[in-house]
């Protein structure tokens, strides 16, 4: 097989993308799984590229469109989104296919230009469209979606009247290296698909519930989902849809999340007894230890809980660094309808249960209960305690679970 051979999608519609196997941090978010960034291409009566790849990766692009097109024939280039994984092959398309026109959103424009002034933007022929928008490539139609905060304010999505294909860039993706493109060839991609709105869409599930509402009052059918990143829904797309609904929603199962670290294992101590308490008590409980697991796939797991103990050791008269790097990560996620439970341990002086209390009430997140603290290690009636506790907070999972 053809090393840059690209992928059949739909009659017309190939895939043009790149897999980066490579990859495992995506602006902090943590991707063990690699990654990919995927661009369609559109052969009509006229030729349509939509988006483009990280442009470490625009050769490898280029060489998969010559197997179908010579890419100077390239007739509309769709920026659905400016962020650099997709745009940043842009300058690459239009040098070679100079006489491309070029569509983005209003917000679109602006931020092509911030990047591109200087990498040959004023000669491009660009259109700004909006919501309803329609371009005829002759026997095929796009019309364009704005999908504001989808996660930037550029953010928009392309849909294919004819094959009810939504080119959805950012939208409903996953951050995953394979070979195969779809998600029926695929395990768990629902799973990576929760992964990555926990570590990427969170902060904007207003703004998905929003679209979702939007996009039903288009009354558009989707028969397949092409995202910018992962695979292609091909098998039931409704499914991600209404998953990223439940998601926005902030709807947990009855589940305990206890998520530390430890020093010399009397926070640990803690965490473990915790966790037995609440499994006694009936509810899911999820360890996640910040050394030891990744931080985004332990923002899935916040995600899903309905409740979340976090522990730290003190050092220095302050949080563990580990305990304070992710408390700085996850409240800017921005994780709604939550109770947090506050603990730790310490040596000769304090610090870390309270730097961890004002980091809370700095998110204006909400505390299940007093903290606790022990003093070295924890004895036998602090672990009591914490089993308790543990027990406390499974019963508040149970009540605040939404299925």
């Amino acid at each position: 097989m053809d090393e840059y051979e690209p992928l059949k999608v739909a009659e017309g519609v190939y895939w043009v993308g790149v897999v980066d196997w490579n990859l495992r941090d995506f602006h902090g978010y943590e991707t063990p799984k690699g990654g990919s960034y995927n661009a369609y291409l559109i052969v009509d009566e006229k030729i349509a590229l939509i988006d483009t790849v990280k442009a470490p990766f625009a050769g490898e692009m280029i060489k998969r469109i010559s197997r179908i097109v010579d890419p100077s024939r390239i007739d509309y280039v769709i920026s659905n989104h400016v962020e650099m994984d997709h745009s940043s092959s842009i300058p690459a398309i239009m040098e070679i296919a100079p006489k491309a026109k070029l569509f983005a959103s209003s917000k679109g424009k602006t931020g092509l230009y911030e990047y591109y002034k200087e990498d040959g933007f004023e000669d491009w022929d660009l259109q700004v469209v909006g919501t309803g928008d329609e371009l005829s490539l002759g026997k095929k139609t796009l019309m364009f979606i704005e999908a504001t905060m989808l996660h930037w304010p550029d953010s928009m999505q392309t849909y294919m009247k004819e094959d009810r294909i939504l080119f959805s860039n950012d939208g409903f993706g996953q951050h995953i290296a394979t070979s195969k493109r779809f998600d029926d060839e695929v395990e768990d991609v629902l799973e990576d698909a929760a992964i990555y709105y926990a570590n990427i869409l969170l902060p904007f599930s207003s703004q998905v519930l929003k679209y979702i509402d939007r996009v039903n009052g288009l009354g558009i059918g989707i028969d397949m989902i092409a995202p910018g990143h992962g695979v292609i829904w091909r098998k039931d797309p409704a499914r991600v849809i209404e998953a990223y609904g439940r998601w926005a929603k902030g709807e947990t199962f009855a589940k305990v999340l206890v998520i530390y670290d430890t020093m010399w294992g009397s926070t640990e101590k803690m965490a473990m007894e915790m966790v037995e308490g609440a499994r006694s008590a009936g509810v899911e409980v999820r360890l996640r230890h910040l050394r030891k697991n990744d931080w985004s796939m332990t923002l899935k797991e916040v995600m899903e809980a309905p409740v979340i103990a976090i522990g730290s050791p003190t050092m220095n008269n302050k949080m563990f660094y580990t305990v304070s790097g992710f408390l700085n990560y996850m409240t800017g996620l921005r994780p709604r309808g939550k109770k947090y439970f506050l603990f730790g341990s310490y040596g000769w002086g304090g610090g870390a249960v309270k730097g961890m209390e004002k980091e809370i009430a700095s998110a204006k997140f909400e505390l299940a209960g007093e903290s606790l603290q022990v003093k070295f290690r924890p004895f036998e009636d602090d672990l009591d305690r914490c089993r308790a506790i543990g027990q406390k907070l499974a019963g508040m999972a149970k009540d605040m679970a939404k299925y």
